[in-house]
């Protein structure tokens, strides 16, 4: 059969010589291996292809680790903006630690691996839009849908980059190789780009799928929230503050359920209460699906206790001290301490000492409750494992400190339903990704009423809304031995305070989320915060820290991998240019 095969092979193409031989057309055939655009042009190819590029929201794809590329961005986010120390041992995944410490140099392979994942969502959404154009059996409503979600996903991609390297290509769909343009520099503010296909994507998208049950999908409230987050980027903060009322007022999630915050902090992070009236975009996991994990959260695989518990592997992602001790609050008030005091000493911890030695945990300091659902640490309940057993559940507790990570970590009543089991640790999960979430819409709005000529009353508001819910005992630890304590603002008395606040209140609700380096470069204030914070963890004994030195006008982005500078060469000269001071 092979043979025949070949035959007829040969004489097609014979025949297809002698009849365009004149014309050279015969050159002009589909290289083996890839897929022509004809056969997936129509409804169900263009559908197959947005599809793609919404997988990539999880980070995932490529030949690349996926911790580097996790969409959780735990490396960047947190890793580097002081909520956490690399953790495991100090050669272990070591190109992390010159991320952490702003020492990270254009051949990090990170870099390379991050941009080219985040492009790669990029690639995918142009060519959901380069098809479609091309279906003919797609209606006018399909059309304009597609091209809102692509156009939408496009967006997040291109933000996610811009936030990570700053100057970067802007590249749509009229870039590609065959069109031979494909070579773009990055000599752009691409962030009104960024934000008009936000606005398109939240003019366009439906506001729900409940027709279809595919809650997975951005709605336009979704689109409404990311361009309001935009906005903030751009400091159009009266846009901001417009649009964010709108969506607090109005805003409803893929399945049509109304905004809100969810009864307790801790259902956010758990993969039984995934898709909540709280998720506004989330990167969607599942397991056990006959896919071999490739589905299931690999982005932070390696953020789980070491040595027994869950995940069993790897230890990584160790809060730090100075997260821990934001977490204090005045006795009386039950406020943070905005004035940094809270570092003046470490809350208690069990550095050094055995798990096999008694140790009791802190019950006199008064502590957010919020503390215990975002570090695990010693004698504390962990989810439903028991009691934190302290070092032995610590890689190398000497140079990475005492604390692990929670908001990832699955329930022990969990274990092989809603991890997989299909692969070497039980660490892939189907806990969601919380890429927004309606705590930080309602934190993103009291800053723009502060900036956006709004009210201090209303940010007062916003902000006691996310720490009301906090202050609920029956979302509290239950058997902890922590003196919990929560209190709220009375109304900010200038702005000046409210800004503190509210940068304060993101620092509490949202650490170890990926987003606290953006929120600082963003904010102009990454040098300050970030040198005290390292300074403090050298002082406690993280050696890896030493040496760690912020350089302004640099370190709010990563430098472009110098991968990418090397393939860009045109007429003898790379089109992309190095980011300053790299």
């Amino acid at each position: 059969m092979k043979r025949n095969k070949y035959k007829i092979t040969l004489l097609l193409f014979t025949a297809a010589a002698v009849l365009y031989a004149c014309s050279k057309s015969f050159l002009e055939l589909v290289p083996p291996g890839t897929l022509n655009p004809s056969v997936i042009a129509n409804r169900a190819g263009v559908e197959g292809l947005l599809v793609g590029a919404y997988s990539l929201l999880d980070g995932e794809g490529g030949a690349v680790s996926s911790w580097s590329t996790a969409a959780s961005n735990w490396v960047y986010g947190s890793t580097g903006g002081g909520d956490a120390h690399k953790g495991s041992d100090p050669g272990d995944q070591n190109l992390i630690t010159p991320i952490e410490t702003w020492q990270v140099n254009a051949s990090n392979s990170y870099l390379d691996d991050v941009w080219s994942a985040r492009f790669d969502g990029v690639q995918r959404s142009n060519e959901t839009i380069r098809i479609m154009r091309l279906a003919k059996d797609m209606s006018a409503a399909d059309t304009i849908q597609v091209l809102a979600e692509a156009r939408f996903l496009r967006g997040h991609y291109n933000f996610e980059l811009k936030k990570l390297f700053g100057n970067i290509p802007w590249i749509d769909e009229s870039i590609s190789y065959s069109n031979g343009n494909f070579l773009v520099p990055n000599n752009m503010d691409i962030l009104p780009n960024i934000e008009a296909d936000f606005m398109f994507a939240y003019q366009n998208l439906p506001a729900d799928y409940k027709s279809t049950g595919e809650f997975g999908r951005a709605n336009k409230w979704a689109a409404a929230s990311y361009l309001a987050k935009t906005y903030l980027f751009e400091k159009k903060y009266t846009d901001a503050r417009t649009l964010l009322t709108t969506i607090i007022a109005s805003g409803t999630t893929s399945s049509s359920i109304v905004y809100s915050l969810v009864k307790h902090f801790a259902d956010n992070f758990n993969p039984a209460t995934k898709n909540s009236s709280e998720s506004v975009l989330a990167a969607q996991m599942s397991v056990n699906d006959g896919a071999g994990a490739a589905n299931a959260n690999a982005g932070d695989v390696l953020n789980f206790p070491y040595g027994g518990g869950p995940g069993t592997c790897c230890g990584f992602f160790q809060p730090s001290y100075s997260l821990v001790n934001a977490y204090k609050v005045d006795v009386v008030s039950g406020l943070p301490f905005l004035d940094g005091s809270f570092n003046n000493t470490n809350l208690k911890n069990d550095e050094n000492i055995s798990s096999n030695a008694a140790y009791t945990p802190d019950n006199s300091t008064p502590v957010d409750p919020r503390l215990d659902w975002t570090v695990g640490r010693r004698g504390i309940p962990y989810l439903d494992w028991g009691p934190h057993p302290g070092a032995n559940w610590i890689r190398n507790q000497a140079s990475a400190g005492p604390y692990t990570p929670i908001k990832n970590v699955y329930y022990k009543s969990q274990q092989s339903i809603l991890t997989d089991n299909s692969s070497w640790t039980s660490g892939y999960t189907a806990n969601n990704v919380n890429i927004i979430r309606y705590a930080d819409v309602l934190l993103w709005a009291a800053e723009a009423e502060v900036l956006g000529g709004g009210s201090l009353v209303q940010a007062t508001a916003y902000v006691n809304m996310v720490r009301q819910r906090a202050s609920d005992p029956t979302g509290f630890v239950q058997g902890s031995v922590a003196n919990y304590k929560i209190g709220l603002y009375p109304t900010f008395a200038d702005n000046v305070y409210a800004l503190n606040a509210i940068q304060f209140e993101r620092k509490l609700e949202l650490a170890m989320e990926g987003q606290r380096f953006f929120d600082l470069s963003r904010w102009g204030i990454a040098q300050a915060e970030l040198t005290a914070i390292y300074a403090h963890e050298v002082a406690s004994g993280y050696a890896l820290d030493v040496g760690a030195a912020w350089t302004p006008n640099k370190n709010e982005f990563l430098p472009i991998p110098q991968t990418q500078i090397d393939k860009s060469f045109k007429g003898g000269k790379s089109v992309l240019t190095q980011n300053p001071g790299y």
